[in-house]
């Protein structure tokens, strides 16, 4: 019990982490922008990200996953961190959240 208490804090520590990753061109996060589709965490405390991004030659292509698995290294209880990037399903502005969506102007 008392790991899934612990893998269940660190998901919420990632979720942090990530509300402080922006994509350079629209000014919201990378979580609240809905590029984050997976937060998989294990008893391990090795943590995989499944992620998108904005349209597949995304000028962050590169850098971004680079940069997201840098800032969960970051986490004392992370052993490792690892982001697959998928286009299953393509991101769309459906995937943004609403407050995210208030932000830009899009309700």
């Amino acid at each position: 019990m008392e790991n899934e208490i612990n893998t269940k804090d660190i998901g919420d520590k990632i979720v942090r982490v990530l509300k402080t990753i922006f994509d350079p061109e629209i000014p919201v996060d990378i979580y609240e922008l809905g590029l984050i589709y997976d937060v998989l965490v294990n008893e391990k405390f090795e943590v995989k990200i499944i992620m998108t991004l904005t349209t597949p030659n995304c000028p962050v292509a590169e850098t971004l996953p680079v940069e997201v698995e840098e800032k969960i290294m970051s986490i004392n209880e992370v052993k490792s961190a690892k982001v697959e990037i998928t286009f299953d399903p393509p991101w769309s502005k459906n995937l943004i959240s609403d407050e995210a969506k208030l932000e830009l102007g899009l309700l």
